[in-house]
């Protein structure tokens, strides 16, 4: 029997102990690899643990409040509850982002999105908050924009959001711009900022992932560092890109480009659509089964209260027998159910009830999103948990063709006429706000509430800071409240 090939034989003299030595230095290198990798994990787990306690907390505390104070209003309760919802499922989308980009699992859509009235959306969603700064907020379109264009539009407002909000938070006076070009099916936004700048050695760096530069300034904003990370990601996956200039101390300048092809598509209705009450023709049959008690509440009341006839069921095998008994047009299927798995059920209904039966997953398992509606899915369509109601509604309209009876829509109040000027206070103003942020620094909301309401009574001229302290509180977004301050008592 011959002996194991050795794999040093026939080496000249002195070439083990190289190998050697080449193998430390790699071994050095992953466990600088792996130290490194680590930090970055601890400083993301503190970050991310900092975004969601908050608003849980507040979550949490008014559904004790709720219980405990039958006097507190529902409505009111309700408004800061869903936006603390919201705030945690913005932080988890986000992260989900992430990991669906990194696993190759992204889908993206082709929606015709109104670019006109997306961009100015933008605007109106951070006027008050550069105001409340300072800072002038514009939006200056270049050239004639086409009715519509072919985009994912969720993914394209998140793009726009990123670069509008990172330009405000670094901009401590001044403006910011939001500058559109539109020419051979390409949209040219660039984002205009007279902030603090950014370095030359920074200016890559601040698209890593929890990494915001070298700058003191840079360090002390709220945020854990992935929202330019994961706009640039974004935009290569919609084909454009994000690229940056900057000069330190006067400015930068955000720009992304991407195609956006036009569509003779008509135009979407413009205004806001009124509350939907209803819809036209017979009633249609929902089936909604999940093993969430709390989410069929949710549904039956939500569809219920638009006259459809909506019958529940706990597990897949209830469903199916319930689906056989009432004929629904349209299920509601979760797939984490104990027995049969969502996409069993599907395929049993599917078979059972054949095309015109619609089928319509909704899962918090956002990994496990598959769009359906293909000829060859069991299922239709899929929206994820937690449901935005209206989304779900327009979804179900949709699937069954259904023409919707709406309310007259409320006008939306214009934001107040505001100019870097008009934010300055008074001296008297200064000891409330400093009761407010004294009472945000605990966590006490009523408290601000109520010192925030004694700023507006008793400062005239603090009535547009007053309002976006009253959105960041809404939000509960204390960090941001407690930015407002500061940059309102420089």
């Amino acid at each position: 029997m011959s002996a194991a090939a050795d794999p040093f034989d026939g080496a000249p003299l002195g070439a083990e102990p190289a190998a050697h030595a080449r193998a430390l230095a790699e071994l050095r290198r992953a466990r600088e690899s792996a130290e490194a990798a680590n930090e970055a994990k601890t400083r993301y787990l503190v970050a991310v643990s900092h975004e969601i306690r908050s608003p849980l907390n507040v979550i949490y505390g008014y559904a004790q409040l709720l219980e405990r104070d039958h006097s507190l209003s529902g409505a009111e309760a309700g408004t800061i509850i869903r936006r603390a919802a919201e705030h945690v499922t913005n932080l988890v989308e986000g992260l989900l982002e992430i990991s669906r980009i990194e696993s190759g699992v992204l889908t993206i859509r082709q929606d015709l999105v109104d670019l006109r009235a997306l961009l100015q959306h933008v605007v109106d969603m951070f006027r008050m908050q550069a105001s409340a700064k300072g800072l002038t907020l514009t939006l200056d379109v270049r050239d004639p924009l086409p009715d519509q264009v072919k985009a994912d539009e969720k993914r394209l407002r998140q793009i726009l959001i990123n670069l509008v909000s990172n330009a405000i938070k670094y901009t401590p006076a001044g403006h910011v711009t939001l500058a559109v070009r539109y020419r051979s099916q390409v949209a040219d936004v660039a984002v205009i900022d007279t902030g603090i700048g950014i370095p030359p050695d920074d200016l890559e760096r601040v698209f890593e992932p929890f990494d915001r530069g070298s700058l003191a300034a840079a360090q002390r904003q709220p945020g854990i560092g992935l929202g330019l990370a994961i706009t640039r990601v974004l935009a290569r996956v919609l084909g454009g890109d994000v690229a940056v200039t900057s000069t330190p101390g006067a400015g930068s300048v955000f720009r992304f480009r991407a195609m956006l092809p036009s569509t003779a598509a008509p135009a979407r209705a413009g205004g806001r659509r009124g509350r939907i009450t209803g819809y036209d023709g017979p009633r249609r049959t929902v089936l909604v089964i999940d093993d969430d008690p709390a989410q069929r509440h949710i549904l039956r009341a939500l569809l219920g209260g638009l006259d459809f006839v909506v019958h529940v069921a706990a597990d897949g095998t209830e469903g199916i027998a319930l689906a056989a008994e009432v004929t629904p047009d349209i299920v509601l299927l979760d797939i984490q159910m104990p027995g049969l798995n969502g996409w069993q059920v599907a395929e049993r209904l599917r078979a059972a009830h054949g095309a015109a039966l619609r089928i319509v997953m909704v899962s918090a398992d956002a990994h496990a999103f598959r769009a359906g509606g293909d000829g060859r899915s069991s299922h239709d369509a899929f929206v994820t948990k937690p449901v935005e109601l209206d989304t779900l509604v327009a979804l179900v309209g949709t699937q069954l063709g259904l023409r919707w009876d709406e309310a007259e829509p409320v006008a939306a109040a214009a934001p107040p006429a505001t100019t870097p000027t008009e934010t300055g206070l008074p001296p008297e103003a200064a000891p409330l706000l400093a009761r407010v942020r004294e009472l945000a620094e605990v966590g006490h909301v009523r408290g601000v509430e109520r010192a925030i309401d004694d700023l507006a009574g008793a400062i005239p001229a603090a009535g547009a800071l007053a309002a976006v302290l009253r959105r960041q509180l809404g939000d509960f977004d204390l960090r941001a409240l407690l930015g407002t301050i500061d940059d309102a008592t420089r």
